[in-house]
């Protein structure tokens, strides 16, 4: 059965992630102890029984999502005995989560990866203080009928864009508060089932990201990287890519660039064969997604002792 691995991005952290893997494979232990060196904080304590706001601040929670992906790999490989390159036919993560693919693909070292992250994390929350921003899911319209609505509505030289493309009928918009605000309503007039605001720090995936993404092309100029074992589904072109110095160009694309989750899913499943998703890491949001576009596909998640019992059976 050809085989998908995807990875969550932010908004899946919660309190007490990763802690039952910790506990029970030392491998994953090994994995939350790398992480809390490269980043020289104990950020596995505040994973497992620390404060939820803190958690939730961009620089801490883009390497803990990370933290509990690999820390999943780590042990599906150690369980199996089987490499990445033998479970899976390709890797795929959503915004942060393309890290965690990366990472999981041997393109990366989880200490190189944690640092990237921890610099994103910080780059974006800067970035958000110097452009407010914010974000907006919009639920039941196309994207064309959405990018009719944004080309159709005075902005009044504000940004509002579409950030992510998460499956039919649930896509994100970012962007300036008042654009945001009008955009919506345009939404709701147009037949939006639902538009609502996000519990988010900024205009993510957007042009008011680009002083990151202008702090992330230097750091990943520096970051050694290796290319993958497995094809990598990026998020800006929903393509299988291989190339390390092309991954880091779409890399600091992605910063200000849509995530295009939806395409990535018709280029795993209609073009690649995918027949099963395994999603590694906390919750199972991009689970979700996957059964709402393709209803008759597997979806496994692995994010507990429990989940890797089943998946061994």
């Amino acid at each position: 059965m050809k085989t998908a691995f995807i990875f969550p991005g932010q908004g899946s952290q919660t309190i007490g992630m990763g802690l039952a893997l910790n506990d029970a494979f030392p491998v994953a232990k090994r994995v939350f102890e790398e992480v809390d060196d490269a980043l020289n904080q104990k950020l596995s304590t505040l994973m497992f029984s620390g404060d939820a706001d803190e958690l939730m601040q961009t620089q801490n929670a883009q390497p803990a999502i990370m933290a509990v992906g690999m820390a999943a790999v780590k042990v599906l490989e150690a369980e199996t005995g089987k490499s990445i390159s033998e479970l899976a036919s390709c890797v795929a993560g959503h915004s942060l989560g393309e890290y965690t693919a990366l990472c999981a693909a041997g393109a990366l070292s989880i200490t190189d990866t944690a640092k990237l992250l921890r610099l994103r994390g910080l780059a974006m929350a800067e970035a958000a203080k110097e452009n407010a921003g914010a974000m907006a899911a919009i639920l039941a319209l196309t994207k064309e009928q959405i990018a009719d609505v944004i080309a159709n509505t005075d902005l009044k030289g504000q940004v509002c864009v579409m950030a992510n493309d998460n499956c039919p009928g649930q896509i994100v918009i970012s962007g300036q508060n008042e654009a945001l605000d009008a955009v919506m309503a345009g939404c709701q007039v147009a037949g939006a089932k639902r538009a609502i605001k996000l519990a988010v720090s900024g205009g993510f995936h957007s042009p008011l990201m680009q002083s990151a993404a202008d702090k992330m092309r230097e750091v990943l100029a520096e970051t050694p990287f290796q290319n993958p074992l497995v094809p990598v589904i990026c998020n800006v072109l929903a393509e299988p890519v291989q190339d390390a110095e092309q991954i880091k160009d779409l890399l600091v694309r992605q910063v200000t660039g849509s995530v295009l989750w939806t395409d990535s899913m018709h280029q795993m499943v209609g073009n690649m064969g995918i027949e099963r998703f395994v999603e590694c890491g906390n919750g199972k949001v991009l689970n979700g997604l996957v059964k709402k576009t393709y209803p008759d596909t597997s979806v496994v998640s692995i994010g507990m002792p429990a989940d890797i019992e089943a998946f061994l059976k």
